[in-house]
């Protein structure tokens, strides 16, 4: 029986979620693995992403296959970390069960006023089902209702105070802090997804996680809708967040 600690981070897109998995991925003890489950998501809803056809060639598609490749995974390792991106979650109900009691969770969240600028830039025109707020906060009642331990990080509260809500999130976790979870060497890592190359040039860039900057820019009112739902979404996971110290 696998004695490895499993942890499952649920995000959205445009977050700090790479950076975090390159933080991960500094510890001796750990194995990181990339959103597993985007080819599947590719799959089943059509979305047209940048490079999908090289991701949809590059990972099982069947997620059963996904899931018994991360079981296989736990039992080699001290810890698991995986990166999920929450909207990923489609069509896949017995998988995302066995996901569910498996792994110890945590949602990374972000001020949708931050991410919809960005998002913007790479998907024109998002949907809800894009910003995966909706897909986030659906796990969450649902990982809170069985009573399982789970975590939420805010990037904001995380890149103003990354020592702390870091080792805060590991205490949580039941793991040791390690400070050399807080750099890295600028580039890519083995890890990285083959869709990297769309998605990652600032984490390539980065030796660590890059003190908070607010964005100045107003949100275009093509966008203010859905800024207005997901910042209801948000306002509900925030309550929860490790906030950084003062």
């Amino acid at each position: 029986m696998s004695t490895s600690k499993d942890i499952n981070m649920w995000s959205g897109p445009r977050n700090v979620s790479t950076a975090i998995m390159y933080s991960f991925a500094q510890r001796a003890d750990t194995r990181v693995i990339d959103e597993p489950f985007y080819a599947h998501y590719l799959l089943q809803s059509g979305a047209d992403h940048p490079g999908r056809a090289e991701v949809l060639e590059s990972q099982p598609r069947n997620p059963a296959i996904v899931m018994r490749k991360l079981i296989s995974e736990s039992a080699r390792c001290e810890v698991l970390f995986l990166k999920n991106m929450a909207h990923h979650m489609i069509e896949m109900e017995d998988q995302l069960d066995k996901l569910l009691q498996k792994f110890q969770h945590v949602f990374l969240i972000r001020d949708p006023a931050e991410m919809l600028l960005s998002l913007d830039k790479t998907l024109p025109n998002p949907t809800m089902q894009d910003t995966a707020y909706r897909r986030q906060l659906e796990l969450f009642e649902i990982v809170q209702a069985d009573g399982h331990p789970f975590s939420v990080i805010d990037s904001r509260e995380l890149l103003k105070d990354p020592e702390h809500v870091l080792s805060t999130l590991c205490e949580q976790l039941d793991i040791p802090f390690t400070k050399a979870m807080l750099s890295w060497e600028a580039g890519p890592i083995p890890e990285d997804g083959i869709w990297a190359k769309h998605w990652y040039d600032s984490v390539h860039q980065s030796t660590g996680l890059e003190p908070y900057k607010p964005k100045a820019e107003p949100i275009p009112e093509r966008l203010r809708p859905l800024y207005k739902d997901c910042k209801a979404i948000y306002q509900k996971l925030f309550a929860h967040a490790i906030k950084y110290e003062h």
